[in-house]
């Protein structure tokens, strides 16, 4: 098995498991980059962890989701070492809005939307794909990116309305 040759540093068994997973890492690594270089540097980086804490792995649950955890940890330090300041809406008296579709689920493409996705602000990019992709609580968001879980809620809902915009105009152009 790839995994056993792994945990032995097995650099051929390396190899395969990076081609049989790379692909799919990459296309989470690159929800949370700026830019393709960013999400090879942090697909890198989370293969090297994958290779050094096997150890970590106890075999429950499967071993895509368990790189999959290191990928997005991974792209949570690179993201933290930006330093992003972030506007709190609350501190600033604003309300945190909430966004409601109007358009049907299948007027926007998939692929459409996920390239609306990436080119959200990086700080709205990566907390609407902690919340609405990878399913993280705002209070695991604020502890992950250490912010409040007000400023988390109040980043979601600027990305949610920056992304309502766009659709909307797109639903114009159509």
């Amino acid at each position: 098995m790839v995994w056993d040759g792994c945990k032995k540093q097995d650099r051929k068994a390396q190899a395969a498991l990076y081609h049989h997973f790379s692909s799919k890492m990459f296309a989470v690594c690159l929800r949370y980059a700026k830019d393709h270089l960013e999400a090879e540097d942090m697909l890198q980086t989370g293969f090297v962890k994958v290779y050094t804490k096997h150890h970590l792995y106890d075999g429950a649950g499967s071993l895509e989701g368990w790189i999959r955890r290191i990928m997005v940890n991974t792209a949570i330090e690179i993201y933290r070492k930006r330093k992003i300041t972030y506007i709190d809406l609350q501190e600033e008296g604003g309300e945190v809005a909430q966004m409601v579709s109007t358009l049907p689920a299948d007027q926007t493409a998939y692929k459409d939307l996920l390239q609306l996705v990436n080119q959200l602000p990086i700080n709205y990019k990566t907390i609407f794909n902690l919340y609405a992709i990878e399913g993280f609580s705002h209070k695991e968001i604020a502890e992950n990116l250490s912010i409040t879980e007000t400023n988390s809620k109040s980043q979601l809902s600027r990305a949610r309305s920056w992304l309502k915009e766009r659709l909307l105009k797109m639903d114009n152009i159509s």
